[in-house]
């Protein structure tokens, strides 16, 4: 296909071509797609430059995929690839940002003498937050932070979808969010 057909192709010859690894046919398919990809992260994450590595990665997982598996509707591919890609962005990102690495060298920076005691009350209340979550949550979050397990690897070992893991943990660390920041101020008082 020449650029002018390439340019007024449908979807699915666009995709053939690709398949073909035609590299015309690819950046007329991110040209026409591309800002939408953005807007899509860029709503669920509401920052411009992770919403722009999230759109790069869905184009280069459809240059870069197996063909073998047909793309019937482009538009909700990209969607739900777009999707996919700021979860694993949050899960790589963890939505911890807010607290710090290591919470007892916190408190010693604050000069506190029982900052020991202090930090072994808060992994308490943190065990016991955790303890609160509903048992598939609690069980998919022990996996990820305890284990180290990745999202697949979790998926294989209960026997779920991996959206169902990106699910449960969304909603896991949408609840320790709220509740780890309530628990860093109140502990953050008790130092002043």
């Amino acid at each position: 296909m020449g650029r002018d057909e390439l340019l007024h192709a449908n979807d699915q010859d666009l995709l053939a071509e690709i398949g073909r690894r035609n590299g015309l046919a690819f950046d007329v398919l991110y040209n026409r797609y591309w800002k939408d990809v953005f807007n899509i992260a860029f709503k669920r994450i509401r920052n411009a430059d992770v919403a722009q590595d999230v759109a790069q990665d869905v184009f280069v997982q459809l240059w870069t995929r197996e063909k073998a598996t047909p793309i019937d509707n482009l538009p909700g591919y990209l969607r739900i690839a777009t999707r996919n890609g700021v979860f694993r962005q949050m899960e790589k990102e963890s939505r911890y940002g807010d607290l710090p690495d290591d919470s007892e060298d916190l408190l010693r920076s604050y000069g506190l003498a029982d900052g020991h005691v202090l930090y072994k009350e808060f992994q308490a209340a943190f065990e016991a937050l955790t303890n609160t979550l509903p048992a598939q949550q609690k069980q998919v979050f022990n996996l990820r932070f305890q284990e180290g397990r990745n999202t697949q690897q979790i998926a294989e070992q209960l026997g779920v979808s991996e959206k169902t893991v990106r699910n449960q943990m969304g909603r896991a660390l949408a609840k320790l969010r709220e509740s780890l920041i309530i628990l860093h101020v109140a502990l953050l008082l008790t130092m002043k």
